[in-house]
C-alpha cells in the first residue's frame, strides 16, 4: 500500500483544497444578484458615507459609492485567485508560474462567466470589460502577494537553517 505524503493525495486533503473554491465561486454568485445592484448597496453605503463625510455633495458620495464596490470587485476575486493558487499547489510549498498562471485564467474566465451572469439579473448591468479587468487583476495580485509571501518564507527558512548551523559550530 503507498502511503499519502501530500494533502491532495488522499480525498479529505483533495477537498480541504479544493471545496473553498467552488464556496467562494458562490459567494461572487450571489454578490452578482439583485441584493448587490448600485442602488441596493446605495441604501446602506452611502448613508454610511455621508456619516463618515457630513460635508460632501452627493456627487462626491455616488463617486466613492462606486470605488467602494469596485474594490468590492477587487477584493472578491483577490479571495477566489488566492484559493485557486492554493488549490492549484495541491499543497506543495513553491510556486510555480503556471499555477499562477493557470489561476489568474481560471479567474478571468469566471470574471467572465460572472458579468455575463449578470447580463440577465435586473437592477446589474452586464459584460463590464472594466469588470472582468479589475476582476482578473485582482487575481493577479493575489499571486504576486503569495510569491513574495512565499520568496519571504523560503529566505526566512534559509537564514533559520544557517543560524542553525552556525549554532551547532559553534558548541
Amino acid at each position: 500500500m503507498i502511503k499519502a505524503t501530500k494533502p491532495s493525495e488522499t480525498r479529505v486533503g483533495w477537498a480541504r483544497l479544493w471545496l473553498p473554491v467552488p464556496a467562494w465561486a458562490g459567494v461572487i454568485f450571489y454578490a452578482s444578484t439583485s441584493a448587490f445592484s448600485a442602488a441596493n448597496t446605495g441604501r446602506l453605503i452611502i448613508p454610511m458615507l455621508h456619516w463618515l463625510f457630513p460635508g460632501a455633495p452627493a456627487a462626491a458620495l455616488a463617486e466613492m459609492h462606486f470605488l467602494v464596490r469596485k474594490s468590492g470587485h477587487f477584493t472578491e476575486y483577490f479571495v477566489f485567485g488566492w484559493l485557486l493558487l492554493r488549490a492549484l499547489r495541491a499543497g506543495r510549498r513553491d510556486i510555480r508560474l503556471r499555477w499562477a498562471l493557470a489561476a489568474i485564467a481560471i479567474g478571468a474566465c469566471y470574471a467572465t462567466f460572472d458579468e455575463w451572469h449578470q447580463s440577465f439579473v435586473p437592477g446589474r448591468g452586464g459584460l463590464e470589460l472594466s469588470d472582468i479587468l479589475i476582476d482578473t487583476a485582482a487575481c493577479g495580485v493575489a499571486q504576486a502577494v503569495a510569491a513574495m509571501f512565499n520568496r519571504r518564507r523560503l529566505l526566512d527558512a534559509k537564514r533559520d537553517a544557517a543560524d542553525t548551523r552556525r549554532e551547532a559550530a559553534s558548541a
